[in-house]
């Protein structure tokens, strides 16, 4: 599927490109083509308005143009004329040729023209042309015809319409091999995700697939038993499965709508500490439970920070209360007996600061960077829990434009530090 994907996005950059190209190369053809055509219409414009001037007219019984004596003695004019490939034909206002530089007659119809135009001389032989009359007062004196050879414009074009062509065929070829490394690094990002997804599923069913199974099967047993405190037992089993699936549920459409941007943040005044304080507060009957020892530190704000907006925080209170509490509960589980947990807050520079550290059996360092991947649990644990805790708690920080760390070693315990931006950085931001 990617494969094809990925040929479907080559063949679009080829054909793109090669539109453009010869969108680029038929515009630079014309252009020059027809500058070519503008010289050579200019060159026999100026030569008949020259050679008009410098007719010599003898009059006798009649007016009549010495054509020899006007064009041929001049060996300067001659050479100039050779020189721009333009030849000259003057006839007397019966048609006939008169007079001509060109070593054979054309014996091409005379066509009074202002306008240069392209005559054929038979095979591939053209000429460009203009023929005026020659008109003194009122009195018909003659006609002059001016003509260039037309080779000056077909031999620049076809060698440029030659190197266009082979310009923009090595051009797609170049851009044949490009699109297809470009079509891969495009795909990529794509692959990844979709790989990503299917984990997920998979890990997904896998944690749907359990507890439903473990809830019909004690359906089944409760159903085929007469005992009621059988029964009862099943209930309250159930009951717990229905929980857990509901959590998990919940986790779910909660990282999905908070990735998607389903739901807004809604930020609010709040106050860290305080949000601190509570989670602290709603963890300490499960350290009481374990007889931990908690060390609480909240360092007081700077002086130049009002009382009443220390660790003031522009956020979503429950979201940012999940998050700790996401973290707190995380040490209290993973920290064995006895054991202890340091909390502090402090605000460092333009961010606020929380430290969550326990002294619990630590993470291997080739565990931390798959540590907030979804459904993703330490090997060996048996405690309760989706594998979705600090994925959220990552989702959230980062909807807060904040950061959070994570520092392990094991047999000396886990440190997770959590940056949040102050009212100032967050402004800015």
């Amino acid at each position: 599927m990617f494969r094809a994907i990925q040929c479907r996005l080559a063949l679009w950059y080829v054909c793109v490109t090669a539109l453009l190209l010869l969108i680029f190369a038929t515009g630079f053809f014309l252009y020059v083509r027809g500058t070519l055509i503008e010289r050579v219409d200019d060159t026999l414009s100026h030569v008949v308005e020259v050679v008009s001037r410098a007719l010599v007219i003898e009059t006798g019984t009649a007016e009549v143009i010495d054509w020899q004596k006007s064009l041929g003695s001049d060996p300067l004019t001659s050479a100039a004329l050779e020189d721009d490939h333009i030849d000259l034909e003057g006839f007397d206002p019966n048609r006939q040729l008169a007079w001509s530089t060109f070593a054979e007659p054309l014996n091409l119809p005379l066509h009074l023209s202002r306008s240069p135009e392209t005559v054929p001389m038979g095979g591939d032989r053209w000429l460009r042309q203009m023929t005026v009359a020659l008109v003194v007062g009122d009195r018909l004196l003659g006609y002059l015809r001016v003509s260039h050879p037309w080779f000056e414009v077909t031999q620049p074009s076809q060698a440029l319409l030659w190197d266009l062509l082979l310009g923009a065929t090595a051009a797609l070829i170049l851009v044949s091999i490009s699109g297809w490394f470009l079509a891969r690094l495009a795909i990529a990002p794509l692959q990844e995700s979709y790989a990503y997804l299917k984990q997920f599923t998979a890990d997904a069913s896998h944690e749907l697939r359990n507890p439903v199974a473990l809830i019909q099967t004690n359906v089944q047993v409760a159903l085929a038993t007469a005992d009621p405190a059988t029964q009862q037992q099943q209930l309250q089993v159930i009951e717990r499965l229905s929980r857990r699936l509901s959590r998990l549920v919940d986790d779910l459409l909660f990282l999905a709508r908070q990735e998607s941007g389903m739901v807004p943040l809604n930020p609010q005044p709040c106050h860290l500490d305080a949000l601190l304080l509570a989670v602290v507060e709603e963890q300490e009957p499960l350290m009481q439970q374990k007889a931990m020892e908690l060390c609480l530190n909240i360092a007081d704000p700077p002086l130049t920070v009002p009382d009443q907006q220390a660790y003031f925080v522009w956020g979503n209170p429950d979201h940012l209360s999940r998050l700790l509490t996401n973290i707190v509960n995380n040490a209290v589980q993973y920290t064995p007996e006895h054991g202890t947990i340091h909390i502090s807050l402090d605000q460092q520079g333009k961010y606020y600061r929380v430290v969550i550290a326990d002294n619990g059996r630590g993470i291997p360092a080739s565990e931390l960077p798959r540590l907030f991947d979804r459904f993703y649990r330490l090997q060996g644990t048996a405690l309760p829990g989706t594998g979705l805790g600090l994925a959220i708690a990552q989702s959230i920080v980062q909807a807060h434009r904040g950061q959070i760390q994570v520092e392990s070693d094991l047999g000396q315990g886990t440190k997770f530090t959590i940056l949040l931006p102050t009212p100032a950085k967050d402004r800015q931001g």
